[in-house]
């Protein structure tokens, strides 16, 4: 019988979820968090918590899988080369799925340290909605304390991880997308922000809403680059699972 594993967070991987839980195909979806398990439907299997590449090659091993589908954010790029490993290393089949971006409104940065050096070549308060994988990175930014902002997902033990980074815990918006443009004008507002640096998350990770509200604040945009990588889209991969589990 068929069966997928899929490594979600996203809404892409959700949505990937939803359509096998309608179909009938086995599926289980690994997420990191259980507010992520939350989120998934009725009738797929959900594992969580972060796994390196031979955690991964166990849980892929054992379960019989016939394909795994990587589904997780396009910035998840050590996530996404430890499912690359543990697939190879279990010879299992590997589908890489991949976002529709949008393009890249104002300033971008190809990297994490060319978006730290455009920050430090200018004044201004930073409002980051970067996510707390970033958060090492902007402890770089000259007089981080004092001009950085954060939008953060509200998840246990940040407040104090932040504080013990050195971020000043006064300047923490911890809240729950997805975020409408008007949302992130008042988190803008909130802020005093001069400055949003942001992730190129395409449509579904809210990044035409984050834009329109730095347009309509009059404020800078800089957004890091998304990397370059290929692999199919939902609807095509939808198509390949469905087509494979019905041939068996």
């Amino acid at each position: 019988m068929y069966r997928l594993l899929i490594f979600g967070g996203t809404t892409e991987g959700r949505e990937l979820a939803v359509f096998c839980a309608e179909n009938g195909i086995r599926a289980d979806v690994s997420v990191a968090t259980e507010y992520g398990a939350e989120l998934l439907p009725e009738g797929v299997g959900k594992l969580t918590g972060r796994l390196g590449a031979d955690g991964i090659a166990g849980i892929i091993a054992g379960g019989g899988y016939s394909a795994v589908a990587d589904a997780t954010h396009p910035y998840a790029r050590e996530v996404t080369a430890n499912i690359r490993t543990a697939c190879e290393k279990t010879g299992t089949v590997l589908y890489r799925l991949i976002r529709s971006g949008c393009e890249t409104v104002g300033e971008s940065a190809a990297s994490m340290e060319e978006l730290i050096q455009k920050l430090n070549s200018c004044e201004g308060t930073v409002l980051s909605v970067l996510g707390s994988k970033s958060l090492t990175a902007l402890t770089a930014v000259k007089g981080f304390r004092e001009r950085v902002w954060l939008r953060l997902l509200p998840a246990e033990g940040i407040t104090e991880r932040c504080a013990q980074m050195g971020f000043d815990t006064g300047k923490l918006i911890l809240d729950k997308g997805p975020f409408t443009a008007e949302r992130n004008m008042e988190h803008i507002k909130l802020s005093g922000a001069e400055i949003m640096i942001t992730k190129n998350s395409g449509a579904a990770g809210g990044y035409p809403e984050k834009a329109a509200a730095a347009e309509a604040m009059g404020i800078r945009l800089l957004t890091l680059a998304p990397p370059d990588e290929s692999g199919v889209t939902k609807e095509e991969l939808e198509a390949i699972i469905k087509r494979e589990s019905e041939s068996i």
